[in-house]
């Protein structure tokens, strides 16, 4: 191009210029001011919210009526619960008028905008104390043998869905003796006391389950029973004692009925180390002239006392599988054989193994932990005092987590000095010093710092890195730091980026790692519940207990797939696969899996993806005799969009009792007739319908086309408008907002992280996790850097007045009516 065409002339010039002004002008006038922006935001709130939400009518306990849109962060929490639930679709309600997708979209974003720039300076991680699990942990991470802590301490509360919450974990002079017990009886475990008093142990096997075949962790050719890892304190003999299911009239089974005899065998690592036989036609004729002498008998010899050595050791009870098909009416192998109210005849049932000892202790043994323990000896070249110095020295460092102060010395010095009578006996003072190691402040309070030391702190907000490790350790391993990530903190180098992100990764992909599955995730989930419900047996003869544990594992495998091999958390909800055995895909109607072992298994139906096709997340959700889509949706709500519903009045009727006639009616016919009292209408808008998308599914999981002889309706309207049909389009609706369950899950993360409520200020901080880990595909390993780099973390506790919480803010105050 020659230079004369680059060239503009005059008249051109004068065009441009003019088209600039234009132009400069159009943006000028498209460019509003805040005011005018929260003015424009304002009235959509005035026009589709205040007729709920004002002053007179206050629906859940919110007014908006003459928002100051202008500066939200006076009424942070209020906006927040705005946020929360128009990204949610539940505001405005189901048959309101809504505005457009586009001005909610553009309300939620100005909110979120101006509420993240003025955010202040969000509440750190507080002291708490550890709760039952985390002691168990470390307790075993620390000593290298598990402790029964379900048997030895109180359950602890929960809240916001949590164990570990710091408001909950109150302690008490009871509670504190409690522990003080609970640490002189590990210490004397620990080191092999010879003068340990005997204890029993008991451990019971669920009444409904099914004994009729083999039983995971017993030798094959067996069938029912328990096996136990047990602890035996020292070289000793200890009594094994069984004990069989009795029918009403203290009948046992399996004593009368049967021409052979059971044979019940006690293993020990596997190895038979007694044998009794019951039933036969010795036990069947005395039953027959005297059945409480014949019970007797046979109660007479299953007991067995033999010597153990010290350590861990797998105990089990078992019978020798035979076959009783010539006298015995044939098994149905998908019927559960589970004994009702007085049914005497059939196999015998093992109901509990009672596990007592020592006995005539021969020694400590020569254990692992007191390998471990005992690292040096009292000798002609060191002192017991200096060798009790370095043992419990050592100990405390990594039970507190931290370099011990002279003050932690000498109280361990002098514990010592006066449990060993003066050096006479070394291993009684190194288990008295141990003792108070497992039951003082320094382990039990775990951690953070006192409101006492933030204020000698003054403004060092910063946590040391010892405290930082403490607290890590606790987030991914509900236990103490091992010895590589608290000589990072000691060192310092915990507080440089690479360091902690390097040290995070590690802790994730090792074995420790899996409680975030067995406690973050159960108690998200709400998985714990599903030990605690039974089906009605008549409805659903196949439900045992066999099967329940096949469901937990299942989704236990599916969860640790997920969260803890750098996956997308979404995988959660759109997963191809799960983990299946041979019962389970039959009870699934999935071909081609055989055995008891469970395998990863490519799932071809679209339905049964993700967490919402596993039987273990639709039995919980059900109730005894079928489905409830009112339960399925609340467990959607509060789990996947953090909005769990309110409780229902008393004066509502169970939704059985809300229907007239003895007509069959499918659950969703129930539903709708009950919904027609105005009193339940509106709560069960919003919560139903994403219930009555997995109707396909019955009570204990199984897919079915009918519900009382009529083809099951999957479809329904979710919150917000969004039309879906079935599992499958639930899913679909799901992930076309997955910031939604990702806020969610990360809000659950944070508490379990934090050990306290979150509060409107943590809400930027949610969302800035959300935003960086969308860049990573939504990684599970992403959330949790983001929760461990994020100011709550890692700075100290904020002490502040009572400060009302995110689940404060979103729980409904009053109620519209729930029924199940």
């Amino acid at each position: 191009m020659s230079r004369g065409a680059m060239t503009r002339s005059p008249l051109q010039r004068c065009v441009a210029l003019s088209l600039a002004a234009v132009a400069a002008a159009s943006l000028i006038s498209c460019t509003r001011s805040p005011q005018e922006l929260a003015a424009e935001h304002g009235a959509v709130v005035s026009k589709y919210c205040t007729d709920c939400h004002s002053a007179a009518e206050r629906e859940g306990e919110l007014v908006l009526e003459n928002p100051n849109l202008a500066e939200p962060a006076a009424q942070r929490a209020k906006w927040e619960k705005v946020i929360h639930k128009l990204k949610a679709g539940l505001m405005p309600p189901p048959g309101e008028s809504r505005p457009s997708d586009q001005a909610v979209a553009s309300l939620v974003s100005y909110l979120e905008t101006t509420l993240d720039a003025s955010a202040p300076t969000p509440a750190g991680a507080p002291v708490r104390r550890l709760n039952r699990t985390a002691y168990g942990n470390a307790v075993r991470d620390l000593l290298g043998f598990p402790v029964d802590v379900e048997a030895l301490l109180p359950a602890d509360i929960s809240s916001d869905g949590f164990d570990d919450v710091s408001d909950t974990l109150k302690t008490s002079p009871l509670l504190l003796e409690r522990y003080l017990t609970v640490g002189l009886r590990v210490a004397a475990m620990a080191v092999g006391d010879t003068k340990l008093a005997a204890r029993g142990t008991e451990y019971r096997a669920r009444l409904d389950l099914s004994q009729n075949d083999w039983i995971e962790g017993l030798p094959y050719g067996t069938r029912g029973g328990l096996a136990v890892d047990h602890y035996f304190p020292t070289d000793a003999e200890y009594e094994i004692r069984p004990e069989l299911w009795r029918a009403t009239g203290s009948t046992v089974r399996g004593v009368e009925g049967f021409k052979t005899p059971f044979e019940l065998q006690v293993l020990l690592d596997g190895a038979v180390v007694h044998s009794a036989e019951l039933g036969g036609a010795d036990d069947d004729a005395l039953s027959n002239g005297d059945i409480g002498s014949a019970v007797m008998q046979v109660g007479a010899r299953l007991p067995v006392r033999v010597p153990v050595t010290a350590g861990l050791h797998r105990v089990g009870v078992t019978f020798v599988m035979k076959s009783f098909a010539l006298e015995q009416k044939l098994l149905d192998p998908r019927r559960a054989d589970l004994p009702i109210g007085n049914d005497a005849y059939g196999w015998p049932i093992v109901t509990r193994m009672l596990v007592a000892g020592p006995y005539q202790s021969t020694g400590p043994g020569d254990t692992p932990v007191r390998q471990a323990i005992f690292t040096c000896r009292p000798g002609a070249s060191v002192s017991d005092s200096a060798c009790a110095d370095e043992i419990l020295g050592r100990l405390a460092l990594r039970a507190y987590g931290r370099p011990l102060n002279d003050q932690d010395r000498q109280t361990l010095r002098d514990l010592y000095a006066s449990g060993s009578d003066d050096g006479r006996d070394f291993e009684a003072g190194i288990e008295v010093g141990l003792a108070r190691i497992l039951s003082g402040p320094e382990f039990l309070l775990y951690h953070g710092v006192t409101e006492e030391d933030a204020a000698v702190a003054g403004g060092d907000s910063q946590d040391d890195g010892v405290t930082l490790a403490s607290r890590l350790a606790l987030f991914l391993w509900n236990s103490i730091p091992d010895d590589r990530l608290r000589d990072a903190a000691i060192a310092g180098r915990l507080h440089s980026p690479e360091v902690l992100e390097a040290e995070v990764r590690r802790m994730l992909a090792g074995p420790r790692a899996d409680t975030l599955v067995t406690d973050f995730a159960e108690q998200w989930l709400q998985l714990r519940l599903v030990n605690a419900k039974a089906p009605d047996q008549r409805t659903f003869p196949t439900f045992d207990d066999n099967l329940r544990r096949d469901m937990l594992h299942e989704t236990e495998l599916f969860l640790r797939s997920v969260l803890l091999e750098d996956a997308s958390v979404l995988d959660l909800i759109r997963a191809d696969y799960t983990f299946l055995n041979e019962r389970l895909a039959a009870h699934y109607g999935i071909d081609g899996v055989f055995g008891d072992a469970f395998r990863r298994v490519p799932l071809q139906d679209p339905n049964r993806r993700g967490l919402l096709g596993q039987g273990s997340i639709l039995f919980q959700t059900s109730v005894a005799n079928r489905t409830s889509p009112v339960f399925r949706g609340k467990w959607i709500m509060t789990n996947f969009f953090n909005s769990p519903p309110p409780p229902p009045p008393a004066v509502v009727p169970a939704l059985e009792k809300s229907i007239a006639g003895n007509a069959p009616h499918s659950v969703r016919e129930r539903l709708e007739q009950h919904r027609k009292d105005p009193i339940c209408a509106g709560c069960h808008a919003i919560i139903d319908p994403p219930g009555l998308a997995l109707e396909n599914f019955d009570a204990i999981g199984r897919w079915r086309d009918t519900d009382s002889g009529q083809a099951v309706d999957a479809t329904t309207t979710l919150p917000g408008g969004i039309a879906v049909s079935g599992p499958s389009g639930l899913r679909e609706a799901l992930l076309k907002r997955p910031e939604l369950f990702v806020s969610t899950l990360t809000e659950k993360l944070m508490v379990y992280a934090l050990g306290r409520r979150l509060e409107a200020e943590d809400m930027p901080t949610v969302r800035r996790i959300v935003r960086e880990a969308a860049s990573d595909d939504y990684r599970f390993v992403s959330i949790v850097l983001g929760i461990v780099r994020s100011p709550q973390f890692q700075q100290k506790a904020r002490f502040t007045s009572a400060t009302e919480t995110v689940a404060d803010a979103r729980a409904p105050s009053t109620s519209t009516g729930e029924s199940n």
